[in-house]
């Protein structure tokens, strides 16, 4: 089993690009399976999570080759409308393949996704969407089975929650649906919008996306077309708080510093000095930060939970004490345990954390136990004294690609054994 060995208390130091963001990645290969002809995706990153899709792809029968984080897919004849369980259980997100293949075949069927442990995601609100727009659906222990008799219609839809998978799964499926589709509470992240300017690419008709109504209407075939992921704006938010739990000073390119909107304001209330230049985020942080009030996460544009593990890893040893308040998901601490193993003050109660800063935190071995926990541990040892050794890197490498080699080109002393 893989692990990084990482020796802390190395100051980070220079600039970096960042990666196509993986959350908009995602969704953007499941909908290729509408699209007759070829597409080809730039800034593509290279994560198991992708691996993962491209063998979904494959499976249905899909022409996928990828390189350099650019893929090319050729959805001309598919031949399967099933993902077996093999398939989903690799990730989390691959319930977002229900819709595009239920609209592409007519019919579709899959168990319950797998990935991270972190808690329930609401596939209720997937499935009711998909019936509201003409999706008959059973759930033969645990395998969902979708049929479509009378064909894709448009449809009126609320969501009880802001879901980002389910108003995904509904812009994908209602764009070759009859007629007119209005989606209300809808997902408003950065990664809504990149999904809906690819469809809007391939030829759908969709408005409103980024704000809290989207409205699609459907149309009878989407085409391939050329899209550029955009940055992963969580990737960014995790090498910032690498460089502020080492008191360093990086340079990020290739961002969009807007969609980072309520994680800068946590850098700044820790005394970090952020410096906004196009499309480039300079952060030079104290030599020790001073400790947020509250961190409680939200739906976008709140503060997104996937930053709040990287987030207390690097206010372990701030000054002063933090409460963090997890909304999103009921199991997103994790990686507590492991930063209470180097030295941490953290107590949990439910969904609120209590973070009570320390002077210093110690090298130890720890194991992550999900994706961004992964993130959390390697932000934590970089500003530790002495050397961490932490497995579990599979979780890691869902949603970060080389971080070692991005993280050794910054300064820091990490390797994989």
């Amino acid at each position: 089993m893989s692990c990084l060995v990482i020796e802390g208390q190395k100051r980070l130091h220079g600039e970096t690009g960042v990666q196509g963001s993986k959350n908009s990645t995602l969704p953007i290969l499941a909908a290729l399976l509408l699209c007759e002809g070829e597409s080809l995706i730039h800034n593509c990153p290279d994560l198991s999570d992708v691996a993962g899709s491209i063998n979904i792809l494959r499976y249905l029968g899909c022409e996928v080759e990828y390189g350099s984080n650019t893929l090319v897919c050729r959805a001309k004849d598919l031949d399967k409308n099933h993902i077996p369980d093999s398939l989903m259980r690799e990730m989390r997100s691959s319930i977002i393949f229900l819709g595009a293949l239920l609209a592409r075949t007519g019919s579709a069927s899959m168990c319950f996704p797998g990935g991270c442990d972190i808690g329930l995601r609401p596939i209720d609100l997937h499935l009711k969407a998909l019936s509201e727009l003409g999706a008959e659906i059973s759930d033969d222990h645990g395998v969902f089975r979708c049929t479509v008799p009378n064909g894709l219609h448009g449809a009126n839809i609320s969501l009880s929650f802001p879901s980002v998978g389910a108003t995904e799964n509904i812009m994908i499926c209602a764009s070759v649906a009859e007629g007119t589709t209005v989606i209300t509470n809808a997902a408003r992240e950065p990664e809504i919008c990149d999904l809906a300017d690819f469809l809007n690419g391939c030829g759908a008709n969709i408005s409103g996306a980024g704000e809290g109504t989207i409205i699609i209407e459907g149309v009878n075939r989407l085409s391939g077309t050329r899209h550029s992921v955009i940055p992963d704006r969580i990737v960014a938010s995790t090498l910032l708080a690498c460089c502020a739990s080492t008191s360093g000073k990086i340079k990020l390119n290739h961002v969009i510093p807007s969609h980072l909107g309520a994680v800068l304001s946590i850098f700044r209330e820790c005394g970090c000095d952020v410096d906004i230049r196009g499309s480039s985020i300079i952060m030079d942080a104290p030599v020790r930060l001073t400790a947020p009030k509250i961190v409680r996460t939200m739906p976008y544009p709140g503060f997104p939970t996937d930053a709040q593990a990287p987030i207390m890893a690097m206010t372990a040893k701030s000054k002063g004490t933090t409460l963090f308040v997890e909304n999103i998901f009921e199991n997103r601490y994790l990686h507590v345990n492991s930063l209470l193993r180097m030295g941490a003050n953290i107590k949990v109660e439910g969904k609120v954390a209590v973070l009570q800063g320390v002077e210093c935190l110690h090298g130890a071995q720890v194991e992550a136990k999900d994706l961004r926990g992964a993130a959390a541990l390697i932000a934590a040892a970089l500003g530790a004294e002495g050397r961490t050794t932490l497995s579990g890197l599979k979780y890691l490498d869902r949603g970060y690609e080389d971080v070692e080699k991005t993280l050794r080109a910054l300064g820091a002393d990490v390797r994989r054994s």
